[in-house]
């Protein structure tokens, strides 16, 4: 009969995995970025969001590829560096990843809604799951030209694709953030309902419509 857990052991790695990938989800790469670029405060302009499309809205298309990518890899960083010390660590890493991007302490826990962070962690955890997601994003966003609704559903396609595959860890992580990532999209889905919701290339944008 195995050993049972020690948790007095291993409360300080779990506890730590959860710190750490906090702290790395926290860092607010939209906000550093365009400060650094003298472009003032990103949550002064457009939707306030801290996300690649409101920094797009600066005009520096550079900047807002920058700020996908460091939300993105935060969250793969996150994992990976939990998952060197076992699969708890790496999920509660994850976990404290996504947590950190949407809730920073550093911006009073005003964060992003976490799109980025999610495709970052999901590419840490399994990356064939992660060419899914963005396989289900583009379908979706061809098809009905919102990518607030190719986001949502490519977020509930993931738990269910990881428990089909036997990943049940996973996919128990993934299902609570994407309940957290429709929570922040609730603005969204709101327009989505009434009709209001920009669409994807529309000449009228709504400020409050973008993601990150």
């Amino acid at each position: 009969m195995p050993d049972p857990i020690s948790w007095s052991f291993a409360a300080p790695f779990l506890a730590g995995a959860l710190l750490v990938g906090y702290l790395l989800g926290s860092i607010p790469f939209g906000v550093l970025l365009t400060k650094l670029a003298g472009l003032g405060d990103i949550r002064s302009i457009g939707s306030g969001n801290i996300g690649a499309t409101n920094v797009l809205r600066t005009g520096r298309k550079d900047l807002a590829v920058l700020t996908v990518l460091g939300d993105g890899l935060k969250g793969t960083l996150a994992y990976l560096i939990g998952a060197e010390f076992g699969p708890d660590t790496a999920v509660l890493a994850g976990m404290g990843a996504f947590l950190g991007h949407l809730y920073p302490i550093w911006l009073r826990f005003k964060g992003g809604k976490g799109v980025a962070t999610y495709l970052g962690i999901l590419l840490g955890a399994f990356w064939q799951v992660a060419l899914a997601f963005a396989a289900i994003w583009l379908a979706l966003a061809f098809a009905f030209r919102y990518s607030s609704l190719a986001a949502l559903g490519a977020s509930l396609a993931v738990p269910v694709i990881l428990a089909s595959l036997g990943e049940w860890q996973l996919a128990e992580m993934f299902g609570l953030m994407s309940v957290l990532l429709w929570l922040k999209h609730r603005g969204n889905i709101r327009r989505l309902v009434s009709g209001e919701e920009s669409r994807i290339g529309g000449k009228n944008a709504a400020a409050s419509s973008d993601g990150g």
